[in-house]
């Protein structure tokens, strides 16, 4: 599910920067770097406020990337949902190495797959301090941007995918 494509952008678009969700393009400017004129993205990250300078030429490399679209939306979802898979039986250090190179490349269905293994294993064992930590980040990377994405508030998309990890029991 990469695109190959060179995605341009325009001030005020929403886009994702890999490892820190969903931000603003709030300007593109013109900077000398190493005696070469270069055109930015400036953005803000909307999460954290973080100011991100990303040259134009180099969006693909950064994973700078738009949001998922509706059918993309589905595929994450059915990523989320799905329980057979098969899960590293690794050392808790490479497995937390292994789920930070998927976080760092930017993809949802990555950050997805990060987050179900991660709830996946915790029914099994306690996860570490780290994994705990990552699975949180994993989740707001999500909510984030599926909530962006559908036009939803953030709350209405964190209690869709706490209902696919915790099932709602109906006590009458």
């Amino acid at each position: 599910m990469v695109k190959e494509t060179i995605n341009t952008f325009n001030i005020g678009d929403l886009a994702v920067y890999p490892g820190h969700g969903v931000g603003r393009i709030t300007a593109i400017e013109e900077r000398e770097v190493c005696e070469e004129t270069q055109d930015f993205y400036i953005m803000v990250i909307i999460d954290s406020n973080i100011t991100i300078m990303i040259p134009k030429n180099n969006t693909t490399n950064v994973g700078l990337r738009q949001l998922v679209n509706q059918d993309e939306i589905k595929e994450v979802y059915i990523t989320l949902k799905r329980r057979k898979v098969k899960l590293s039986h690794q050392t808790w250090n490479k497995r937390y190495k292994q789920f930070h190179d998927k976080i760092k490349r930017g993809s949802l269905f990555e950050v997805a797959e990060v987050f179900r293994d991660l709830n996946l294993i915790s029914l099994n064992k306690e996860l570490s301090f780290g994994e705990r930590k990552m699975m949180e980040t994993a989740k707001q990377l999500i909510v984030s941007e599926l909530a962006r994405a559908r036009s939803l508030p953030e709350s209405d998309v964190e209690k869709e995918i706490q209902g696919i990890f915790i099932p709602e029991t109906n006590e009458s």
